[in-house]
């Protein structure tokens, strides 16, 4: 055991501070317990060093000259990249109204100058280890999307299939306005909707077409495998309906509750929509490649017959022509 940890990467430490005496004697502070940490004196500095190599923690000065602590530390917590990164703000100022601000913008502990070192080493041992479990959850999400590809490279017919679901199902998901959390849960989505299709078989899973009733039953137990193996997450709570209910059709006729229009979820509705498409975009033994304008006048006509919400594929179409103009 002793051997596992002495081969961890040291948690590294960024310094905030304005104050170049006050910074240099925080930085003497944290690198004489072991901690790696870099010192920058304001919020353009700390920017550009995150974007170097994004720190365990961040010890932030409230008032800076240019951007304030309030300001970066928002920002820092808005970003899907930097949120889980724990800030603590560092304040010269006791008032209750200053500390309602930091709370506001996401802070996650406060220190008041001048700073013992005790509460200091305190402060920083609770939420690095905080930080150390998020990283283990980071990391079983990205073993889990790693399976994901693996499924998808058993069948020589859907590489790249995961990743363009992911952004296609992202961007689609911006373009309607869906808040982060849940353009998180599509991009993850995106390598993990198929991922119960480990326990199909490789005879059924490469047959792709002319399944007989007992193998097409193995494979439409898949979204609810999948659904079981990611259910003891917490951080994928908002890709379970993902996982479990891409297959369903507006109809009712879908797989494996037969839900209806809006009983099923939007998240759901959007992976579907750019599942399709793909998939009529891509060559398979059994079909040919469609080009994108036979993919959209297929996708809206089984729309229109309700397999799939007339509304979203619209949307869809509109990302794409606007993607294509730009482009």
């Amino acid at each position: 055991m002793g051997d596992v940890l002495a081969g961890r990467r040291k948690q590294s430490i960024l310094v905030v501070e304005d104050n170049v005496v006050n910074a240099d004697l925080l930085k003497e502070m944290l690198s004489s317990r072991g901690y790696p940490t870099v010192a920058v004196h304001n919020a353009t500095a700390a920017e550009a060093e995150i974007r170097r190599e994004a720190p365990d923690l961040i010890l932030l000065d409230v008032i800076m000259p240019g951007k304030t602590g309030y300001e970066l530390c928002r920002e820092l917590k808005e970003d899907s990249k930097t949120r889980l990164i724990p800030i603590v703000m560092i304040t010269g100022l006791s008032a209750q109204e200053d500390r309602l601000k930091g709370i506001e913008a996401g802070a996650d502990d406060f220190l008041t100058k001048p700073i013992s070192p005790e509460e200091l080493f305190a402060r920083v041992s609770s939420l690095l280890k905080l930080k150390e479990f998020t990283d283990e959850l980071e990391t079983v999400d990205s073993v889990l999307c790693t399976l994901g590809l693996s499924v998808e490279a058993r069948d020589p017919y859907t590489e790249g299939h995961c990743e363009r679901l992911a952004r296609n199902a992202t961007d689609l998901g911006r373009f309607l306005g869906v808040e982060e959390e849940g353009i998180v849960a599509l991009g993850r989505g995106g390598y993990l909707h198929d991922l119960g299709k480990i326990s199909v078989p490789d005879e059924i899973l490469k047959k792709g077409s002319d399944l007989t009733p007992a193998e097409w039953a193995i494979m439409k137990r898949h979204p609810v495998t999948g659904e079981t193996i990611c259910r003891p997450l917490k951080s994928l709570r908002l890709v379970l309906p993902i996982i479990r209910h891409h297959h369903e059709h507006s109809d009712g006729s879908g797989y494996p509750d037969g839900l209806r229009e809006d009983e099923i979820p939007l998240l759901p509705r959007i992976l579907q929509v750019v599942d399709i498409y793909d998939a009529l975009r891509t060559e398979r033994p059994y079909k040919p490649a469609l080009g994108h304008e036979q993919a959209a006048v297929t996708m809206r006509a089984e729309a229109r017959s309700g397999l799939w919400d007339e509304e979203l594929v619209a949307e869809f179409f509109g990302m794409l022509d606007k993607r294509r103009q730009v482009a």
